[in-house]
């Protein structure tokens, strides 16, 4: 088989005796092309899109290069129904729900737009741009909701992205476009906060987990933030191994997300009869691996299949580095609990996902493939290789006799079912 590295791939093979098997969804591609799919969704959409009218500013949320959502297919296809409804080019505009993240060069727009890139125009969210924000309320958990302007003063606001799971707000997409997408960094920070229990020194909530949305503190956060601006219509696509569109979801923001996650759940949960000693996981390359933020959620899934103690391989190249400039500083605390203490008094979204990671590496085993320095890779708990048959060699000296392993070559898209009690 062939692994996915960065834009390359790597061949890799196990001995039959080893190889306890490879965790991915049978998933048969659907006979209609992608935009025949992405047409079908909008056509369900008729009702909500003739009370658009020609004189409407639109503002089309989508996200940034980070997540891969077939945008380049369904902005342009979005564009021509508002035009065929009678909303010039002139009233429309994209705007990249960065989140937190960086910037997007001039090429990255042009991948997200794909042909309409030069004719409608598009702008990054900027979350500490104070001028840029409107505050529009509270949620119940006295977060305060600041969002984008541009999005708050439009007349008619459409979220686009990707239906996936997501490692504590159980799903992404959805209502997910909006916080943390174009919100504020204090509303994403404070929403994200949500995935630690109340009591300090007792962790992470049990409910913000991968695949669960029922009583997720974090999914409630972002549902009841979206439902204080109120998008007129979300269009969330659903993407093969191979990034094809194979389903799209479209209507009212609420409802269409939810159907589309239990979709989503049914394609992408692998069922498995027992945690393995070994697990070698790929993200699925460019650009899930782009960064190690982006990589820890392969990482996340990877540990649903690992026994306790057992040997982690994660190839993720990371040309971007960490994804953040402050992710690789939290980990100067080497104990979960210092981590955990200083997290509660000083909360970031990279800290965040810098403590689950140490949690992993704390564990298990993990053997990372990428671009670091071996001594940063230490650092983060974990052991450094630099290349898949060099971490082989150094799992095989960790690993008991006889014993068993599991392959995820798109570790970021799916989600290990385990028979056994965790």
């Amino acid at each position: 088989m062939e692994l996915k590295y960065g834009s390359t791939s790597v061949p890799f093979a196990l001995p039959p005796e080893h190889l306890a098997g490879i965790i991915e969804p049978a998933i048969d591609l659907p006979a209609e092309a992608s935009e025949e799919i992405i047409n079908a969704a909008l056509d369900d959409c008729a009702p909500i899109l003739s009370g658009f009218a020609p004189e409407d500013r639109v503002v089309i949320v989508t996200s940034d290069i980070t997540r891969y959502t077939g945008s380049e297919i369904y902005l342009p296809l979005l564009v021509e129904r508002l035009n065929r409804y009678g909303i010039p080019d002139r009233n429309i505009e994209i705007l990249i729900a960065l989140g937190i993240h960086r910037k997007q060069t001039p090429h990255e727009h042009e991948k997200i737009l794909g042909r309409i890139y030069g004719r409608i125009k598009v702008t990054d969210h900027d979350c500490d741009d104070a001028a840029g924000l409107v505050t529009v309320g509270r949620t119940s958990a006295n977060i305060e909701v600041s969002i984008n302007r541009r999005a708050v003063e439009a007349d008619r606001l459409v979220l686009t992205g990707v239906i996936g799971f997501h490692y504590f707000a159980g799903f992404g997409g959805g209502r997910k476009a909006l916080l943390p997408g174009i919100a504020s960094r204090q509303a994403c920070m404070a929403s994200h906060f949500s995935v630690l229990n109340p009591r300090p020194g007792s962790g992470k909530n049990p409910l913000a987990t991968t695949g669960n949305l029922e009583g997720n503190p974090v999914h409630l956060a972002m549902t009841e933030a979206c439902a204080l601006v109120g998008p007129d219509l979300i269009l969330n696509t659903i993407l093969s191994l191979e990034k094809h569109v194979i389903a799209a979801y479209a209507g009212p923001w609420r409802e269409a997300h939810e159907r589309g996650c239990r979709y989503y759940r049914e394609l992408f949960s692998c069922p498995i009869a027992d945690r393995a000693d070994l697990v070698v996981v790929s993200c699925g390359g460019f650009p899930k691996d782009i960064n190690l933020i982006q990589a820890h959620k392969s990482m996340e899934y990877a540990s649903m299949a690992l026994r306790e103690g057992g040997v982690m391989i994660l190839l993720a190249e990371c040309r971007d580095g960490f994804g953040h400039a402050t992710f690789f500083n939290w980990f100067r605390f080497h104990t979960l609990d210092l981590f955990e203490a200083e997290l509660r008094k000083r909360y970031e979204i990279n800290g965040q996902t810098a403590y689950s990671l140490l949690q992993k590496a704390q564990r298990f085993r993990i053997i990372l493939v990428s671009r670091f320095p071996d001594l940063q890779v230490e650092e983060m708990g974990m052991i450094p290789a630099r290349s898949l048959k060099g971490a082989m060699e150094k799992a095989e000296a960790l690993l008991p006799s006889g014993w068993r392993a599991l392959v995820m070559p798109e570790g970021g898209s799916v989600l290990p079912a385990s028979q056994q009690q965790s």
